[in-house]
């Protein structure tokens, strides 16, 4: 091969001897010792659950072969059809159970020991917003911590959102009483800019227009997005026909069976004084009646899911335990929580005798609306709501499981809710289910959770991306 041709300015001498000292460079690199090949990690022995099919599916695995590497599942199925490989570190699971790690869609972090109880209570995905009043500042540099996936709102000059720190964005984020609707292009731009930060769920707020609510979805699965409602400006019939991918709360979405008269309103104001005759009216509906059923039907028919953080009026609810009681809460500081219950009773504090029966009358009422809801199987997706109300990081996403299933869900349904109907449902292909290409988030227990949920608390083991969780150390944080 010849060099004559070189353009180099320095002249063919130079170029020979570059060529030499590249020739030797990489003579010494070869050299030296590679990296090892990563260790196939593999859990054998336990009965894989099928959460598949939104807990219709019930082909669980018995003698269940799992195998991870580098954070990811590369085989699983029975123990027949997948061999163990040479070398593989191998965890006996025998009479054990499988199930994917679970996932908060609606939850907060605000420190070390939230993480910590969160992990130690299976969760190992979170949908949180940057800040709120309520959840305080997310924790984004939390370890270990769960994956977290940032949600935010959009059109609205919300200062608390994630862009306050660019200079660009932080004199147009400005809150006042109500949130102002940011203009069209702002609102695009301000889309752009979320995705660009890798916020991965769009909140249409309160104050959002209807208008502006339906750009604001269309824009949002434009790129990749998914779109929660939590509405008051926007009726929530329009939001359904919009292609909105989730409605929030109980207590909140029921704002679909709200008469013209009482809706508009809140289209001009939503403010919190105009709430009153919202739920004046919803509190003296009758929950059997045709209207909730029309609307259920609405829901499933257009796709929608509910996620009705149930857990933010569990201390409104009967039998409802003492969540202190937990190991988890026993690292969490009470004034990291949002209103949380008496550590002795389990109890929510209320100024007086009115105030709590009202309040019990209240979530019963909803409650009943939500049964009659139900009735029509609308998907679900499992939210603790957490840290707000009296939640509990991890803690209050068993105790929403719980009441999935009081509701009417059966326990696999539950599961799956918290679970695979988030792949299903948001394309999230990455989360939600024991299967090759997925992260390895996995949870080891004691106990069956589809014949009783409440077995879904007796964990033995919990993998975030394929490392095996010290639970007992999260317990020392």
């Amino acid at each position: 091969m010849s060099f004559d041709r070189c353009s180099s300015p320095f002249g063919k001498g130079v170029v020979l001897v570059s060529l030499v000292l590249v020739a030797l460079a990489t003579a010494v690199a070869s050299a030296q010792p590679s990296a090892p090949p990563a260790v196939t990690e593999a859990i054998v022995g336990a009965t894989l659950l099928d959460v598949t099919d939104g807990g219709e599916s019930t082909h669980d695995i018995s003698d269940a072969v799992v195998l991870i590497r580098s954070g990811k599942i590369v085989a699983a199925g029975p123990a027949s059809s997948v061999a163990v490989p040479p070398g593989a570190h191998v965890i006996d699971a025998h009479g054990k159970f499988l199930m994917p790690g679970l996932i908060d869609g609606f939850g907060g972090m605000n420190s070390q020991a939230q993480a910590n109880a969160t992990l130690y209570m299976g969760v190992t995905t979170i949908v949180a917003i940057s800040s709120d009043d309520r959840r305080g500042a997310l924790l984004k540099d939390a370890k270990p911590a769960p994956q977290i996936e940032l949600m935010e709102t959009a059109g609205v000059a919300d200062e608390s959102n994630i862009l306050n720190d660019d200079p660009v964005w932080k004199a147009k984020l400005k809150e006042g009483p109500t949130l102002t609707e940011l203009s069209r292009a702002d609102t695009d731009a301000q889309l752009d800019a979320l995705a660009r930060r890798h916020v991965r769920v769009i909140l249409v707020w309160h104050s959002v227009t209807a208008d502006n609510a339906k750009h604001i979805i269309a824009r949002a699965h434009q790129l990749g997005l998914i779109a929660y409602g939590e509405l008051i400006s926007t009726p929530y019939v329009e939001a359904l026909s919009f292609g909105v991918d989730s409605l929030l709360h109980m207590t909140r979405y029921e704002f679909g069976l709200l008469p013209p008269a009482i809706q508009q309103p809140l289209v001009e104001n939503p403010q919190n004084s105009r709430l009153n005759p919202a739920y004046q009216f919803l509190m003296k509906l009758d929950p059997n009646s045709a209207p909730v059923a029309a609307y259920a039907k609405q829901i499933r028919d257009a796709g929608v899911a509910l996620m009705p953080t149930f857990s933010l009026e569990y201390l409104g609810m009967p039998g409802h335990r003492n969540l202190w009681k937990e190991p988890a809460a026993g690292i969490l500081d009470p004034k990291t929580l949002h209103t949380p219950p008496d550590p002795q009773t389990g109890d929510a504090h209320f100024r007086s005798s009115d105030a709590r029966d009202g309040f019990f009358a209240f979530v019963a009422q909803f409650w009943a609306i939500n049964e009659t809801l139900e009735r029509e199987h609308p998907l679900y997706l499992c939210a603790s709501g957490s840290s707000a109300l009296g939640t509990m990081p991890g803690i209050s996403m068993h105790t929403e499981l719980e009441l999935l299933v009081r509701l009417g869900l059966t326990p696999r349904e539950a599961l799956a809710a918290a679970t695979n109907n988030y792949a299903d449902k948001f394309g999230w292909h990455d989360i939600g289910l024991i299967a090759p290409g997925r992260r390895a988030d996995l949870v080891v227990l004691d106990a069956d959770p589809t014949v009783n949920i409440a077995n879904s608390r007796t964990i033995d083991a919990v993998f975030l991306g394929g490392e095996l969780l010290d639970r007992a150390a999260l317990l020392r944080r």
